[in-house]
């Protein structure tokens, strides 16, 4: 199974990429994270979040493959422990599909993504700063396949 973490934003900083560079390299062969990152919107004067979301919304559509398991990393939903979130890469693993993870840009995901997605994933209620998310992300998902694995990283 592939992880695909699409993730509006590009240009991120040195520690950004080395946080998910960090965890993403320690899974496993046969549960590879790979990162896209989706162009933002260019903002300015003219236009509105929500025609910023429309757009960031179809480049990830247009990049998402079309068979995978989706997941839409939003305020709006579940909150999981980790031992949910490992059930849940269990379930995952056990389904044969591929799984892409959406991160959506400043103003969130387009109402399109939303309804894409098979699930919908809280982080936390706190807002995060996006660029933070993905180490965040990264990091549940090594620490879900440990927990699998009973791999001591996790001590719960």
């Amino acid at each position: 199974m592939k992880l695909n973490l699409l993730a509006v934003g590009q240009k991120m900083p040195q520690w950004v990429i080395e946080g998910y560079n960090e965890y993403a390299r320690r899974m496993p062969r046969e549960c590879q994270l790979n990162l896209q990152e989706i162009a933002p919107s260019k903002r300015g004067k003219s236009g509105s979040s929500g025609q910023w979301m429309q757009e960031e919304g179809k480049r990830i559509m247009t990049a998402l493959p079309q068979n995978d398991y989706v997941i839409a990393l939003e305020v709006g939903g579940r909150n999981w422990s980790t031992e949910q979130l490992a059930e849940q890469l269990k379930n995952w693993q056990a389904s044969g599909r591929d799984v892409s993870l959406l991160i959506g840009g400043p103003d969130g995901l387009s109402d399109e993504c939303q309804q894409r997605a098979d699930q919908k994933w809280s982080l936390s209620n706190l807002t995060l700063p996006h660029p933070l998310v993905r180490i965040v992300v990264a990091e549940q998902l090594y620490r879900a396949w440990t927990v699998l694995q009973n791999h001591p990283y996790h001590r719960a």
